[in-house]
């Protein structure tokens, strides 16, 4: 089993930063993707950023130049920097790790974002 721990949301004005982490742990497999989503009050859940074991990266428009994600194999830990945060950003983020048979989420950390 992979366990997901995420941690660095909260409250902050609009164009203003947060940093969210994410760390694994339990067995993980390697080749695996690791990524955020979001899910705002009746929306459905979207994915915001992914990156592969490689380094390769995703990115929903939404984001685009204003949010990064890295993540350190060595730690088996996956960030995401959001700058320029808009209200509309607000919502539930979730850390997800995947492979092709199997995925694994975290419990989810609430950002908000004030106008």
């Amino acid at each position: 089993q992979v366990q997901l721990v995420e941690s660095g949301g909260g409250l902050v004005q609009a164009g203003g930063s947060l940093r969210l982490s994410c760390a694994a742990s339990g067995s993980i497999p390697s080749g695996n993707a690791m990524g955020w989503y979001r899910q705002a009050p009746g929306k459905q859940r979207e994915l915001v950023a992914a990156i592969a074991s490689g380094g390769y990266t995703n990115y929903a428009d939404f984001v685009k130049g204003r949010f990064t994600i890295s993540r350190d194999n060595a730690k088996a830990t996956v960030s995401l920097q959001m700058n320029s945060l808009k209200p509309e950003d607000t919502a539930v983020y979730y850390c997800r790790l995947s492979i092709p048979r199997a995925e694994y989420w975290g419990q989810g950390t609430q950002v908000t974002v004030s106008s």
